[in-house]
């Protein structure tokens, strides 16, 4: 057992390691073959940025060791919303929106986590939260038979009983893995669960407080969500024969000790918590989100992921580098204390993480790229620019930015505007009602200083 390995997995950016008579360590230092470790995530929105990485990291870590990961896509739960760290009951996401987040989430993991059988399995919640008649089924189905020598097929509709029941078969992911066996919570289940829980065990949870004592709304189906997520250890224990850990943030502190509970309840042995540290984003002062704008996908390209870091304040390098990276974080507080030019320790780390996600010629190229564009006398403006083709006519600036995709939405180009961060031509762009003509002259678009696009007829 490698023991260097095995120390730094409980120490490294975690802030809570919640177990008892030290059963999960014992059981990972002496059978990590024989270890689960459980992780949900919600497919609320697709990519997977650093944030997401600290605990895939970790989770890999235990992996080499021997140990298997279980992933629960939360296409049920995700359809809630956890409310952690909300002010506001979240919005309700469809369940189309929901399956493409799951693809996408899908591709990614394998930049981090082993995904062979052997060490990764993953199935969704909705296997044992939702029945037939809950399904969506967009598309007309057929069913081919045979009558007597002759073929005969009959369609029927979207979202049609014969519909749903041939998604249902598609998607239901538990048989395969228990051989036949179904675990599903009925709500039968679900109020012998609850039967065992107080109201005020449930509004301990931070952010429930914060709602209660500022007047806003606080939902029962919000209150339910870490139930449910609690629920999911113990399917999770009975479809794969353990539940030994469950990762997470500093967030999802309350939600992981339900599922430990929860197992209790049953008479299963409980899971340990292990927490990791939440990771601000590249502002330094929220944690990182997509929402706020402020993060760096794991996807993100060489020269993107670089500059973005390098966004990042002097005071996080190290934080950085503890988090997401496999460098020393005290080599780098050190050389900042001993005034080391931040630019040049901000320039490792982002190389580091271009090398981890695209390799070491990307990193070279991005390093070089970076100082062409920013040192002092740089243009600012690469040498390449990507052409957008688009119909010749009057384009209004917030088409012409979500058409040309240099931004995600319409309400993140209004936001850029307001900011000063859109130019055309290098003129910045002050109003959102600002158009121009494509197809009667060149136009440069520029988002911030590393997004560019030559709009084409």
């Amino acid at each position: 057992m490698n023991k260097k390995l095995l120390d730094e997995i409980f120490s490294r950016g975690i802030v809570e390691f919640i177990d008892p008579g030290d059963l999960f360590r014992k059981k990972l230092e002496n059978t990590p073959e024989k270890v689960i470790i459980k992780l949900g995530i919600d497919p609320t929105r697709p990519d997977i940025h650093l944030g997401h990485a600290v605990v895939l990291r970790k989770m890999r870590m235990m992996q080499e060791l021997g140990a298997k990961v279980a992933l629960i896509i939360g296409d049920f739960t995700g359809r809630i919303g956890d409310p952690t760290g909300k002010s506001k009951t979240r919005p309700e996401i469809d369940q189309i929106e929901m399956e493409k987040n799951v693809q996408t989430f899908l591709t990614q993991f394998g930049k981090i986590l082993l995904t062979d059988a052997e060490h990764f399995v993953w199935i969704r919640n909705s296997d044992w939260f939702v029945s037939v008649t809950d399904v969506v089924a967009p598309e007309a189905v057929s069913y081919n038979f045979t009558k007597g020598k002759e073929k005969l097929s009959i369609q029927f509709p979207p979202n049609s009983v014969p519909a749903k029941a041939a998604v249902w078969e598609q998607t239901r992911m538990q048989p395969k893995f228990t051989g036949g066996r179904v675990e599903s919570v009925t709500l039968v289940n679900f109020l012998s669960i609850l039967r065992k829980l107080t109201h005020s065990r449930l509004i301990e949870r931070d952010m429930f407080q914060d709602r209660l004592k500022s007047g806003d709304a606080l939902y029962m189906h919000e209150m339910m969500y870490p139930v449910l997520q609690g629920l999911d250890s113990l399917v999770i224990y009975k479809t794969f024969g353990a539940c030994d850990v469950e990762m997470g943030g500093t967030d999802q502190l309350f939600n992981n000790m339900m599922g430990r509970e929860i197992l209790e309840m049953h008479n299963l042995p409980p899971q340990a918590v292990m927490i990791a540290d939440i990771l601000e984003g590249t502002d330094g002062k929220e944690k990182m989100s997509k929402s706020l704008d402020n993060y760096v996908s794991i996807i993100d390209s060489p020269t993107e992921m670089f500059g973005k870091t390098m966004r990042i304040p002097d005071e996080l390098i190290a934080r950085w580098v503890e988090l997401c990276t496999d460098l020393e974080a005290s080599t780098f507080t050190k050389r900042l204390k001993d005034g080391e030019n931040p630019r040049n320790l901000k320039a490792e780390l982002a190389a580091e993480l271009v090398k981890m996600y695209h390799g070491v010629e990307a990193a070279k190229q991005a390093t070089e790229e970076f100082t062409r564009l920013f040192s002092a006398g740089g243009s600012g403006k690469p040498d390449e620019i990507q052409e957008i083709h688009i119909e010749e006519g009057d384009w209004g600036i917030i088409e012409l930015l979500t058409q040309a995709k240099l931004v995600e939405s319409k309400s993140e180009a209004r936001r850029l505007i307001s900011q000063g961060g859109i130019k055309v031509n290098d003129n910045r762009v002050d109003s959102i009602e600002t158009s121009f003509e494509v197809g009667k002259s060149e136009l440069i678009l520029q988002v911030g200083k590393r997004k560019w696009a030559k709009i084409v007829s």
